[in-house]
């Protein structure tokens, strides 16, 4: 029987998408013929100039363009986009001012409410004056350990209506990992919280911000935002701190000032996840932060205005920045806090059928968690507004790809994407205009000259090599700070391939022009010098029902290296030789014999970051007798020492 897509978009569908709107005007404004998103994308990188010029205007950037779109096309990094231009990031965002939702917020307590636009532009307008009276200006950076709450969009919608830079992590960050990052930047202003829920506990935080706060001196102003009900008396414990009500007392609403700055004027300033070394920090653009999340929500997304977009994240991964700059959109936020399976294991899909949501963006590891727990929304929930959900964070399973149809909603365009905190950005994702194949990420992204080369720098039409990119894009980082001559830079994404952006993951090309990523490439498996992709592997582990979740690495052994795969089963079960053989015969008859691990191990947890990726290399050094250079990135550092002297691998 031949193979067949998992969904195609209706012939309607395609013609009312915008990606059939933005073919049309290019056709129009150069005299083309182009019909396809193949042929757009083909177009969008070789003619960057004129597509990046066109998303501007299809956009509905606000702002001065200027007289030149690109200077010096092919420097990587070296190339400008835009540089005459003058634009305020913020100002983009508040596009309306009426009394229809802009944002839509659920806390795991049950807490909840929402903020019209009318709302959002008078809180926003007030902080921006007490920003003002505590000295923040152009350039100055406001930091924030905030849950994902409607005040975190406020705050730096206000911050970066100054012209000051964003900088953010969630409130369940250690000291140390807050201080490694904050710490490096030196804000004016230190923005957190009295506390927070998690899996329905209340989680205090006073003591770590006394920490914190003390050894953060270059912020002059601490402002405790309320969300637990006790900000005052939280402020009363810290030194230079003032709850918000307090901070912004003294300013009634009057309309915002916005200053409007270069293209290449830092937003945003994020952070590698650090499990090598103390975090580097990325310093993002507000006018490519701006244009390209444009591009994506429009034309890889299809989002209109009106429609309620929302996404599974917290404040230390780049999909909450992401998910602000749907409001350029003219789209609804629906923010969630709190743990995604508390207190029931539906609690996003209530959110989803309550606030008929049109796009759900999440992690493959929800989407299993959701498969693991035989949740089945297609049958419980009203899933009619739902028509896009994007996963990314890990790569999506092929069986994930399965659940989703038969277990979510059939009429459904699942789009697996994949980009990183790096280009605040995808390199590869959704096309609304072409059929999903199941375990593949549909398409190269608009602007994006993406390729896969092999570790001799030649492209590979089949195989797995390096993901690559050809060209510059409007996402590049502006800088890393405290780079003065940009080497952590090069290094970090120049040094494998000149002029040539090599992102880390490990990818093949498809036969229907897809793209699949098999993990990241540092991670890479080399048993008897094959390359081997660690997301292979799971995605066949987390087929076998008692395996919760798995990490696999390449051990030293013997001169060569051989594949070590722990897992961590459900409650109550036990990895004996019967399940060690189903868990050998699915990887063998589902990937191939290379795949299968010389050793499994049972472990109680498995390390991983932040914003929720499994950290192999972590584990590796652990398992290798090496230092970990930077627990404070984990979420659950304490995982590490189930790696320690295993008994196992001496063996």
């Amino acid at each position: 029987m031949a193979e067949a897509p998992l969904w195609t978009p209706s012939p309607e569908r395609v013609a009312r998408s915008r990606i059939a709107s933005f073919i049309a005007e290019v056709n129009r404004r150069h005299q083309l013929d182009l019909k396809t998103y193949r042929d757009l994308h083909a177009w969008s990188v070789t003619q960057r100039a004129a597509f990046w010029d066109l998303v501007w205007d299809f956009g509905g950037v606000i702002g001065d363009k200027g007289a030149r779109v690109l200077v010096d096309p092919d420097k990587m990094p070296g190339a400008k986009f835009f540089p005459d231009a003058r634009l305020n990031f913020a100002e983009n965002l508040l596009r309306r001012a009426d009394d229809s939702a802009a944002i839509i917020f659920r806390g795991e307590d049950k807490a909840g409410g929402q903020l019209t636009w009318a709302q959002l532009q008078t809180l926003v307008s007030r902080l921006q004056q007490a920003m003002k009276a505590a000295g923040v200006g152009v350039g100055d950076r406001v930091a924030a350990m905030l849950p994902n709450i409607p005040e975190a969009i406020a705050a730096m919608l206000a911050a970066t209506s100054i012209g000051a830079i964003w900088s953010s992590c969630s409130p369940d960050f250690g000291e140390r990992g807050v201080l490694d990052r904050f710490g490096q930047i030196e804000p004016k202003l230190f923005i957190t919280v009295d506390g927070y829920w998690y899996n329905g506990k209340t989680v205090h935080i006073v003591d770590k911000l006394k920490t914190i706060v003390a050894q953060l001196d270059s912020a002059s102003t601490v402002v405790v935002v309320p969300y637990l009900g006790e900000a005052e008396a939280v402020a009363k414990e810290l030194p230079r701190a003032v709850a918000l009500d307090a901070f912004m007392k003294a300013f009634a609403p009057q309309p915002i000032a916005y200053t409007r700055l270069p293209f290449d004027h830092p937003v945003y300033i994020l952070y590698s996840s650090g499990t090598t070394g103390a975090p580097k920090c990325i310093v993002h653009g507000a006018g490519g932060t701006l244009v390209q999340h444009l591009k994506e929500h429009q034309l890889q997304c299809d989002l209109h205005a009106g429609e309620r977009l929302f996404y599974f994240t917290t404040l230390g991964w780049m999909m909450w920045n992401w998910l602000a700059s749907g409001l350029a959109s003219e789209a609804t936020l629906l923010l969630y806090d709190g743990s995604p399976f508390a207190p029931t294991p539906a609690v996003l899909w209530d959110f989803a059928a309550d606030t008929r949501m049109s796009v759900f963006g999440t992690s493959a590891k929800y989407i299993d968690g959701c498969a693991k727990a035989d949740l089945a929304p297609a049958k419980t929930h009203d899933l009619s507004a739902l028509r896009l959900i994007t996963s990314t964070g890990s790569p999506l399973a092929p069986e994930s790809f399965d659940y989703v149809y038969r277990a979510i909603k059939q009429d459904l365009h699942l789009a697996s994407i994949s980009g990183g905190t790096d280009i605040i950005a995808c390199f590869v994702g959704g096309d609304p205009t072409s059929p999903v194949w199941k375990g593949e990420i549909q398409a190269p992204s608009l602007g994006m000259a993406v390729d896969v080369y092999s570790d001799d720098g030649k492209p590979l039409r089949e195989g797995k090599g390096e993901l690559v990119c050809l060209k510059p894009f409007v996402s590049m980082p502006v800088m890393f700070w405290n780079d003065p001559e940009g080497k952590k830079y090069h290094a970090a994404y120049f040094e494998k391939f000149p002029n040539v952006w090599a992102h880390g993951d490990f990818a093949e090309w498809t036969r229907h022009g897809g793209i699949i990523i098999y993990g990241r490439s540092d991670a890479t498996l080399n048993p008897a010098g094959v390359r081997i992709g660690t997301a292979e592997i799971y995605a066949q582990v987390e087929q076998i029902p008692e395996v919760v979740e798995a990490i696999c690495i390449g051990q030293d052994w013997r001169h060569d290296v051989r594949v070590v795969l722990f897992v961590r089963l459900r409650e109550g079960v036990t990895l004996d030789g019967a399940l060690k053989e189903r868990i050998k015969k699915q990887i063998r008859t589902g990937a191939s014999p290379r795949h299968v691990p010389a050793k499994i191990v049972q472990v109680a947890d498995i390390p991983r970051t932040r914003s929720g990726k499994i950290t192999e290399i972590a584990v590796r050094d652990v398992v290798h007798g090496r230092p970990v250079k930077n627990t404070e990135a984990l979420a659950n550092p304490e995982a590490l020492a189930l790696y320690k002297d295993v008994q196992e691998l001496r063996e």
